[in-house]
Parts: structure tokens; sequence; C-alpha cells
């Protein structure tokens, strides 16, 4: 059986490449941290790291054992919060999944204000995540709510989904380029620009997505930067670095250093959606959902925020 001790001593190794170091962080010797990930590695029969004088660093296995031991940390971690949480008395507590545009667009932010405006005593605990380790959770119950682009398929067994908001997509560009003096944009006009690309975490082909949008709205995209958010593409921007395309809710009170133009002919948006187990164990977590799902009917955030959907 794995022991998570010594899961966390290998994460810990892996992340500094220095047993030392990993020692220190750790609060403990350097050579029984050293005798854990020989007894890991036997109790394996596998090879987790390549070693030298010089450094220590993971093998291929090692890499993938790695991020499945992470993933196992963190439900274990979440776990361990239910657990102390339940052992106080604590019926209140929320542990919500959530990605980053949940943060970015308001949402969540939103919620948590009017829950602790309503209930003070709750303890919340966040868990930034992909959609599919957000889900797991669910499933496990080690997640109470998930904020996510896209819902679980229809057939889901368990699982249930409403969408939460629909973020269009707007074009952003330099204040001082040519194009900013338009108020009308056409899709030819875009056609060759240089563009800075707005990644989607845990999409591998997200970049091949973005441009067929753009191909399929009637121009080529020259990309020639990729943001790790949309805030860091409207800093670009800013920069006179290319143009982007930047959800609505990101560019709302944007400095002068840059234009914004809507393209009716390029119908793409963002979109938001909060999933949940279908058996409510606790009250609270209900009452959560009802105070996500009305604040985003009360925003008129979009054509979407009225019905449920996906499994209902």
């Amino acid at each position: 059986m794995l022991d998570l001790r010594q899961l966390r001593y290998f994460s810990a190794v892996a992340e500094t490449e220095h047993v030392g170091r990993a020692a220190e962080q750790l609060h403990m010797s350097q050579s029984p941290l050293s005798r854990q990930i020989a007894q890991l590695e036997k109790n394996l029969g596998l090879t987790l790291f390549e070693r030298s004088q010089q450094r220590i660093r993971l093998t291929r296995d090692g890499a993938i054992f790695l991020s499945e031991a992470r993933a196992l940390l963190r439900h274990a971690d979440r776990l361990e919060n239910l657990g102390r949480r339940l052992g106080r008395g604590e019926e209140g507590g929320l542990c919500i999944g959530y990605v980053a545009d949940a943060m970015h667009t308001g949402v969540l932010p939103g919620a948590l204000r009017r829950l602790q405006e309503e209930s003070p005593g709750i303890h919340v605990a966040l868990y930034s995540m992909p959609a599919a380790e957000q889900f797991e959770g669910l499933r496990q119950r080690s997640l109470d709510i998930a904020l996510v682009r896209e819902p679980p398929g229809r057939d889901d067994p368990v699982l249930r989904a409403a969408p939460l908001l629909e973020d269009p997509l707007l074009l952003v560009l330099p204040a001082g380029h040519p194009l900013a003096a338009r108020e009308t944009i056409a899709a030819r006009d875009l056609d060759g620009q240089p563009w800075i690309a707005v990644e989607e975490p845990g999409d591998p082909v997200w970049r091949d997505t973005f441009v067929a949008a753009c191909v399929a709205s009637g121009f080529t995209p020259d990309i020639r930067l990729d943001a790790a958010d949309p805030l860091t593409a409207l800093g670009l921007v800013a920069s006179g670095l290319g143009l982007a395309l930047v959800q609505k809710s990101m560019v709302r009170g944007a400095t002068d250093a840059v234009a914004v133009r809507t393209l009716p002919w390029h119908e793409a948006s963002v979109h938001l959606w909060a999933v949940w187990h279908h058996i409510d164990l606790r009250p609270v977590v209900a009452s959560f959902r009802e105070t996500v799902l009305s604040d985003e009917r009360e925003m008129g955030a979009g054509p979407l925020a009225g019905g449920l959907a996906s499994g209902v």
C-alpha cells in the first residue's frame, strides 16, 4: 500500500531536484529522506530518479508517477480538510473547484462575497484544477461544487450541471493601431495581422481550435505570441505587440493603451458552468449552488443564464 508520507517526500525531491533542499523544506535530515525515497522505489519496483554527483532528475517513469502522485495528494488534502471540518461539527464547510475564468469574470468572488454576508461562519476551501479533476472530485465527494468551462456529458450518471455565463469575445488592439480608428472592422481587415493567442489550460489542441475559428470567420491570424491568460494578453496588446480576442468581462475598464471592438460576424464566447453531484448530502451545498445561479441570473449574464442542462 502506498505511504502518503513517502509520496510527499517524493514530490518535494522531484520539485527541487535536490535531496538537500527538499530535506530543508520538509524539516528533516537528508539521510532519512534518501532512505524513504529508496524504500518507495523498492516497494514499487521502479526507478524514479536518475542520480549523479551533480544532481538528481526524474526518470520518464518517475515523471508519469509524479503526475498521479500529485493528484492523489491533492485528493488526500481535500479529504483531510473535509474530515477535520466534520470532526469540528462544521456542517457548513464547502470545498469548491474552479477554473481561472470563474475568478476573472467575477462569478466566484461575487458568490463568495454574498455567502460571507449571509453566513459568515462557513469555512470555504478553494481548489484551482482542470475540469476532469474537478469532476472526479465531485464523484468522490471531496468537492461540493465545480465551476468549469464545459459541462460533463449528458449521459453522466451522477453529475448535474447548469450554465452560468456566456461571455462574448471582443477584439482588443493597441490604441495606436491603424484599425483602432475604425468603429467597424471586417474579417478581411484582420487577415495577416500579428496576433496574441490566449491559451486554454487543459486543452492540448487549443491553438488549432483558435486558428480554425478565425479561418471559419474569414481571416487567418499570424500568431506571434501565446499568452497564459487573458490579463497577460491585455498587457501584451497594450504594449503594441499584437491583437487578441478577450472575453467582455475582462476588458471592462481597460486602459487607454488599448481599443476594444465588437465583431458581430465572429460569434465566439467563453462559457462557464456550475457542476455538482446529484445527491445533496448537506443543505449548505444546495444553498451555495442556488446563490451562484441566482447571482448570474440577476446579472443577466447571457442567453444561457436561465435554464438547467446537461444530465438534469
